[in-house]
């Protein structure tokens, strides 16, 4: 599922802020509120916010015309209680009997102030949300002659966070593709020499089909409605499938490195344990309970937002570093089926089902913020996240965070590695996997100008497939390599035979025609270096002679 890149949250209620202060007194403190933009807008200053008198009327929920004082709010503000009755039952009350403005306060999360929308337009005063723990310390803090103010500072669309998730897309993108196609590379040679490991890589790699690709978006589609409707129930699932995922990529990213330790090299005993018969290394054992940790750790703190976010892209892009090195597109031609179809899927579920649900919402960008409607607020950390750095009274809201999901690292992330695998194949100089690196960074910059300039959630995957897709055809055309690209084969022979021969053995060149059928080399191998420095010492096969001899023993 490819998350659109946006900003967090989005809805039609909006953050603001409301100023208290006593009576003569020109120091005051900030609170937050949630307010809704089509009934009554704010000044975006607080030098040009009206400062009136709360009129306090929290011990009533105001619903009913007997609730209201003698007299009425002139020139006030009421602050009431939520509960019992609709926003609009409770503002029409308050405007009719002279408020400028209503405070709601809420012992629930803040939610934007709803209602029909043919009432938007009796509504002509501002209807704003308030905590209740804000209320008590608005208590504590001020006097009864208190003021307030209110006011919705104008933010930034694109801030300093878009920085990091460039550097974290890119950067996974970049070093996914690196490790897949070299992993790949050496994988071929273990194949072509018969050993255990290539037997034990070949189980850990998805060669993805067209079926497969097929399968994998109707999943998509039924799994992201599924979650439209029945977002609470599934959520859970979600959050329980990502943390064993996760787990299993940081595992997969982190062996490489533990494994050289020079500790922890002895093995678990001799026993009939399920899972420890094969004896595995208790260095092993020990980064499995770390990876699992780390992610319980996140599942039980998900929800504190001041740090937990570092733990939640920690995971996700170690679980993007493990997809892209084990799912593998065997041609250019199954990267053209897969990101053509996602960005179909993409650019339908972000622009075309506003129109088609109730709320008017898109569904991507409702399933991948959570609905505002959701009962256990869970969010889905199928996302990379980043709070928003600029300083900005609304900080003391709900931290607001900028979301690019997996899919659109992962998608064009295929892509990448099928780039590396194929300049390796034809031993360029990288040239593939450069120009796509490149040209989905650019993707990933048009999609945040274009986030700035229409100010709501974008498919990132409408800006990404056509900058990865076009850039490596064009390479593969100036090239002269399409057909080759195309495939991803009838091209090895010719180029990786040649030097795989000069370096298969000592003997003279007029020994050569006397072996009439020369060892088979691993033609897939782009690295002749590598194979040279596998080979048996030149002493052990002086001639081609004795290598027939020892062939044919064999």
């Amino acid at each position: 599922m490819a998350a659109s890149l946006r900003n967090s949250p989005m809805a039609v209620g909006e953050y603001g802020m409301a100023h208290f202060s006593d009576k003569g007194k020109s120091n005051g403190k900030d609170y937050c509120i949630f307010f809704n933009s089509q009934w009554a807008r704010l000044p975006q200053d607080l030098h040009k916010a009206s400062r009136l008198q709360i009129y306090d009327l929290t011990t009533s929920v105001l619903c009913s015309p007997s609730e209201v004082p003698e007299g009425g709010f002139p020139n006030r503000i009421p602050m009431v209680l939520r509960g019992n009755c609709t926003f609009y039952e409770k503002v029409r009350l308050a405007q009719i009997n002279g408020a400028k403005g209503l405070l709601i306060v809420s012992k629930d999360r803040l939610t934007p102030p709803a209602g029909n929308k043919t009432q938007y337009e009796e509504i002509d005063i501002p209807v704003a949300l308030l905590s209740y723990s804000d209320m008590l310390d608005i208590s504590k803090t001020f006097g009864k002659g208190r003021l307030v103010a209110m006011y919705a500072p104008n933010e930034p669309v694109l801030d300093y966070n878009m920085v990091i998730i460039f550097l974290m897309a890119v950067g996974t993108v970049a070093v996914g593709g690196y490790w897949a196609g070299s992993r790949d590379r050496k994988k071929r040679y273990l194949k072509l020499k018969r050993d255990e490991a290539a037997e034990k890589q070949d189980e850990e790699t998805v060669d993805v089909t067209p079926i497969m690709i097929c399968v994998f978006v109707v999943m998509c589609c039924s799994m992201l409605v599924l979650l439209y409707f029945f977002y609470d129930y599934l959520a859970i699932w979600v959050i329980v499938i990502f943390c064993l995922a996760s787990s299993v990529g940081l595992h997969s990213c982190l062996w490489p490195f533990v494994r050289r330790l020079p500790f922890c090299k002895c093995r678990v005993p001799e026993n009939n344990l399920p899972y420890l018969q094969k004896r595995p290394h208790v260095s092993m054992l020990l980064l499995s309970a770390f990876c699992v940790g780390v992610s319980v750790t996140w599942m039980v703190f998900r929800n504190e937002d001041a740090w937990a976010w570092v733990l939640q892209d920690t995971l996700g892009i170690a679980f993007c570093l493990y997809m892209l090195k084990t799912v593998r597109l065997p041609t250019f031609k199954a990267c053209t089926l897969l990101l053509s179809v996602l960005f179909v899927y993409d650019v339908f579920f972000v622009f075309i089902t506003p129109f088609l649900t109730n709320s008017g919402e898109s569904i991507m960008v409702e399933v991948a913020a959570g609905p505002s409607d959701s009962t256990t607020h869970e969010k889905l950390p199928m996302v990379l996240k980043v709070p928003r750095l600029n300083s900005s009274p609304l900080a003391l809201c709900d931290r607001p965070f900028s979301l690019l999901g997996f899919g659109d690292i992962l998608v064009p992330g295929l892509l990448v590695v099928y780039c590396h695998r194929f300049d390796i194949l034809i031993q360029s100089s990288r040239i593939y996997f450069v120009a796509c690196t490149i040209a989905y960074g650019i993707g990933l910059l048009i999609t945040f100008v274009a986030l700035a300039v229409m100010q709501m959630g974008q498919p990132a995957l409408l800006y990404l497939v056509p900058c990865t897709l076009l850039t490596s055809l064009t390479v593969a055309l100036c090239r002269k390599e399409l057909p080759q690209f195309w495939t991803g084969s009838g091209f090895v022979p010719a180029i990786v035979l040649a030097p795989i021969n000069c370096t298969q053995t000592a003997a003279p060149q007029t020994e050569v025609p006397l072996n009439p059928k020369p060892e088979p080399q691993p033609t897939e191998d782009g690295d002749p270096s590598e194979e040279k420095a596998q080979d048996p010492a030149p002493q052990e096969r002086p001639t081609t002679e004795n290598a027939d001899e020892e062939n044919k023993s064999n």
